[in-house]
């Protein structure tokens, strides 16, 4: 019996340094990335999918929230109980009926990131969604619902609001979400950048300023119907130009290719087998992750472009970190908590190359760059400040 005991000891200690990595990540210091998928309860696939660089599993059943937490990675809760709801009649009493016992069944286990409720919805659904928002945050505190928003190319009839401004104000101030979440698919087959991309990630960012909340960026990670397969420079872009504005969440879309269609070119094709996507989104969320400490410190102050301004931009102001630059870039000014100043520069170049020589409005004393692959403090000069197609650098002043 002795021996018994100490061999579950064990086993339970083992179980125990399994899961600690996860339970025991510092507050502040998690960055969430995640592939916009329903995630199948195998613990391979989920293995997988931490090691492309996801910090969120993706959506998943209560009981596979289970081999997540083996796995040491968050997941986000979608539970027919509480997401099937008619939210167009939903009342709090119907809501607490059906939903609360499915909210309090997961809500201790670590790996809970949140629950899923609803994609895309339009305004006339947002009374029913506030409803069960404020029901999660009463029973489970600090694991938000999860509701993603339209891009600024859906139509009003879409959106149940006259214009796309009004439809994120009417959300954030009926909802009250713990972040905004949206996407936005801007990679055309013909090799073009939808005009409205910049202009969304714009808008979304001021509302993510009026309401106090961060803001999540669904991008494109696979190709279908007029989108094109994603190159290594448009995920980066993809990435670095959210980050620029401020973006504290990057989802995917999509992990996993769908057996319909022109679906092709993601992560994990129709047959289960990685692709070289899967390699591209594992280099570039590693990239998030390292830059991730410093990012969640920062605040986002100003974004503006040289070169060619897109619709619904601007060029610098007069109190923009940098005045002057050769080439097509986007320009994040952040401040950090200790009034340190860092400038996010992008190179919206995605098929050519480009050194990075900003003229700054005062100059630094000195100008360090944060390494994407080590996380570390390094001097900006020489070979390092070339920037690939579609890369970003994040700056210390």
């Amino acid at each position: 019996m002795k021996s018994f005991n100490r061999i579950l000891f064990l086993a339970l200690a083992l179980i125990s340094l399994a899961i600690l990595p996860l339970e025991a990540a510092p507050a502040g210091a998690f960055f969430p990335i995640m592939p916009w998928n329903e995630v199948p309860n195998d613990r391979a696939v989920i293995d997988k999918i931490k090691d492309c660089g996801f910090t969120i599993a993706g959506f998943v059943s209560p009981e596979t929230l289970k081999t997540c937490r083996k796995a040491g990675i968050k997941a986000i809760v979608s539970d027919p109980r509480i997401n099937g709801l008619d939210w167009a009649t939903l009342d709090a009493a119907t809501a607490r009926q059906k939903a609360l016992p499915a909210i309090v069944a997961v809500r201790k286990n670590p790996a809970l990131y949140g629950y899923f409720l609803r994609d895309e919805p339009g305004a006339g659904l947002f009374p029913g969604l506030a409803i069960m928002t404020s029901l999660v945050h009463d029973a489970a505190p600090q694991k938000p619902a999860f509701i993603n928003l339209f891009p600024n190319y859906a139509g009003p009839g879409q959106l149940g609001a006259a214009t796309y401004g009004k439809y994120l104000d009417d959300f954030a101030s009926t909802v009250h979400p713990a972040w905004l979440c949206y996407d936005h698919y801007a990679l055309m087959d013909d090799g073009s950048l939808r005009p409205g991309y910049w202009a969304n990630l714009m808008e979304v960012r001021a509302a993510a300023q009026k309401y106090h909340v961060p803001f999540w960026n669904i991008i494109l990670a696979l190709a279908h119907f007029h989108y094109r397969v994603p190159t290594a420079a448009d995920l980066r872009f993809e990435v670095y130009s959210s980050l620029a504005c401020g973006a504290r969440g990057i989802v995917y879309y999509s992990y996993f290719a769908y057996k319909i269609g022109n679906y092709r070119g993601a992560a994990i094709d129709q047959f289960g087998h990685a692709t070289p996507t899967w390699d591209n989104i594992q280099n570039v969320n590693l990239q998030i992750q390292n830059l991730a400490p410093t990012l969640l410190t920062l605040n986002s102050d100003a974004v503006y472009h040289f070169g060619k301004v897109p619709p619904g931009c601007s060029g610098p102001d007069t109190n923009s970190l940098v005045t002057a630059m050769e080439g097509d870039f986007a320009v994040g000014d952040f401040t950090g908590a200790d009034g340190t100043r860092y400038a996010m520069i992008v190179n919206e170049d995605l098929l050519t190359s480009a050194p990075c020589f900003p003229r700054f409005r005062h100059a630094p004393k000195s100008v360090k760059f944060i390494s994407p692959y080590t996380g570390q403090t390094e001097p900006f000069d020489g070979e390092q400040t070339w920037l690939a197609p579609g890369a970003g650098v994040l700056l210390k002043l």
